[in-house]
């Protein structure tokens, strides 16, 4: 990625705007997670329902424990991260209201397998992504049907397309054993734990 897009990117995030960043699941839409001027900005633009909280990224497992989590399986991470596996987690670190749920104080958190999305988040920090689509409709893979969709709503689209078209499989591990959320391309439960 230059180093032009990832400054005029960041600068949007550090402004409270909205970015648009691929991965390898879907094209995403991100802001600051901190940030409640964001995230309202956010649900705004994709017109999402206030009961359907966020997720974040982060740039690796060594920022996933930075962020105060209650409990995790450090093994299994390992197994599935950097990928398409979104886990739901107690913590106790604290983000703007529609980031995570308050009670109890949970956070779905996944580390992407895209360099763009990992080059960008480690100049960020961690960032709270959704897909870029209005609430309800089909995901998008690229920046160029992002764009379609928000045009000037969004401030900066970072270049890119996703690879595997497919949300995340999202699992809750508050739940012993682990709970399946959403299906996608992570088949659980793991066939080694």
């Amino acid at each position: 990625m230059q180093e032009d897009s990832i400054n005029k990117a960041k600068r949007a995030i550090d402004s409270d705007e909205i970015i648009g960043l691929p991965t390898e699941t879907v094209y995403g839409l991100a802001v600051n997670p901190y940030s409640t001027i964001a995230v309202k900005k956010l649900f705004e633009l994709k017109e999402r329902d206030d009961n359907n909280p966020i997720s974040l990224l982060v740039d690796s497992y060594k920022t996933f424990k930075t962020l105060d989590i209650i409990s995790y399986y450090e093994e299994l991470l390992s197994l599935y991260w950097p990928g398409p596996l979104t886990v739901v987690v107690e913590t106790n670190e604290k983000f703007a209201n529609g980031i995570g749920t308050v009670d109890p104080n949970s956070i779905g958190v996944r580390v992407p397998d895209h360099k763009v999305a990992i080059d960008f988040l480690k100049q960020t920090g961690p960032l709270a992504v959704t897909s870029a689509n209005k609430a309800g409709e089909k995901e998008v893979a690229s920046h160029h049907e992002a764009e379609h969709i928000f045009n000037d709503s969004v401030k900066f689209y970072i270049e890119g397309n996703s690879t595997i078209n497919q949300a995340s499989t999202v699992v809750d591990l508050r739940v012993p054993g682990g709970k399946i959320l959403r299906k996608g391309s992570v088949l659980w439960p793991p066939s080694c734990c």
